[in-house]
């Protein structure tokens, strides 16, 4: 007769633990490091026949840069995968200020206005849930690339860092020289409701927008932005929007010549911000971050017209680690499913809000590059080293004479 100073179960358990260990190593391979998240404004990815105030993106021949990405087999597509089915039905709230709230709380948080965060009707959040606060609260880094908002009003040139301030306040107007670095004019426009962390105490350190504020080094201009793509100094996940000409939320004074039509209006704002993408995107690939487990995720703010199916918004992934040859689906995402996927990322919660029910963008991404869950899971060589521990206690006890 022999003893075993260990149930019958641990050995099973062992065996599970091994296996599972292996497993989750194998699932955890190419997860992603470095997150760009590029916004754009105001058009459909696809809408009704019957729409007519705004055109949308799939298909328009005014975007051939974006229709690139997602068509199977163009060598702009090998590592792009994009949502057939992203709604605003799950948020369903205007302007354009609440979308970018939700994307860092998982709510518009009572926000209905595009108002700044300080000054008459400012909208200024105190709550401590939001990505970006527990990015920097667990070591994170994050970083604001927000277009023409520290620069020299002269020429369009980025101030020095130590004078980089918290861009709190919307501004517009034409430079005394230079031009703009994607489109060619001389025209700028920021606007506040398009930055998500100004609007968070703990993100943007209260009405102080000088260079004493010590968050104002998670700020930078976009015209920055390719100067820290080649020193590799990005952060680890970084917000980008363009000025309101290069996002499609406006027309430059004059209209806009793009591959040598000139165009107004409507048509002139999705060239505008194809013309954006087709030189920024590329950018981004050529650097060490995105190569590195990199991922670009190309979003639109609020659909155009109604919230309802019939009405989608434009989610593009871009990655090594994606699926890639413009894979699609038809799972329901929304902007909750943006925040509750940057969450698993970075392995940051608790889930915020609506992001709790939503679902992630795993599926556009090659299995293992995004986490299962918001909390990180136990460490696989803890797993590993428990199973086998467990094996070799067990099998010492089985060989134990009685």
């Amino acid at each position: 007769m022999r003893s075993s100073i260990l149930p019958k179960w641990a050995s099973a358990f062992a065996a599970v633990s091994f296996l599972a260990s292996i497993f989750v190593v194998e699932a955890s391979a190419d997860p992603i490091k470095t997150a760009f998240v590029i916004a754009m404004e105001n058009h459909n990815w696809i809408q009704p026949a019957s729409e007519t105030d705004v055109g949308q993106i799939y298909g328009s021949p005014y975007a051939p840069y974006i229709n690139s990405l997602v068509t199977p087999g163009n060598v702009n597509a090998a590592q792009v995968s994009y949502a057939s089915n992203y709604q605003n039905a799950g948020v369903g709230i205007h302007p354009s200020e609440p979308n970018y709230i939700w994307a860092e709380a998982g709510s518009n948080l009572g926000v209905t206005n595009d108002n700044d965060p300080f000054g008459p009707g400012g909208t200024n959040q105190t709550t401590t849930q939001s990505l970006s606060n527990f990015l920097q609260s667990t070591g994170h880094s994050w970083r604001s690339y927000q277009e023409d908002t520290d620069i020299n009003l002269t020429n369009n040139q980025p101030l020095p860092k130590n004078q980089y301030t918290v861009p709190l306040s919307s501004q517009s107007g034409t430079f005394t020289s230079g031009t703009n670095q994607y489109n060619g004019s001389n025209q700028y426009n920021y606007a506040a409701k398009h930055n998500p962390q100004v609007f968070f105490s703990t993100t943007n350190g209260g009405d102080n927008a000088t260079t004493s504020n010590p968050l104002a080094k998670n700020y930078a201009p976009l015209q920055q932005l390719a100067t820290d793509l080649t020193n590799n100094t990005v952060a680890q996940y970084n917000w980008i929007t363009p000025d309101q000409y290069n996002d499609m939320h406006s027309t430059l004074r004059g209209g806009f010549t793009y591959h040598g039509q000139h165009l107004t209006g409507d048509a002139a704002n999705i060239a505008q911000g194809d013309n954006f993408l087709s030189i920024v995107v590329p950018e981004i690939e050529s650097s060490q971050a995105y190569k590195d487990d990199g991922a670009i995720i190309i979003w639109w703010d609020e659909t155009e017209g109604a919230d309802d199916a019939s009405h989608k918004l434009g989610e593009i992934v871009i990655s090594p680690d994606a699926r890639g040859n413009a894979y699609t689906n038809n799972t329901l995402y929304t902007h909750s499913s943006d925040l509750l996927t940057m969450e698993k990322i970075f392995g940051v919660g608790p889930c915020l809000r609506a992001a709790c029910g939503a679902n992630d963008l795993s599926d556009l991404f090659k299995p293992g590059s995004i986490p299962k869950t918001v909390v990180p899971e136990p460490a696989p060589i803890a797993m590993s080293a428990l199973g086998i521990g467990l094996l070799v206690l067990w099998r010492r006890s089985y060989r134990r004479p009685a």
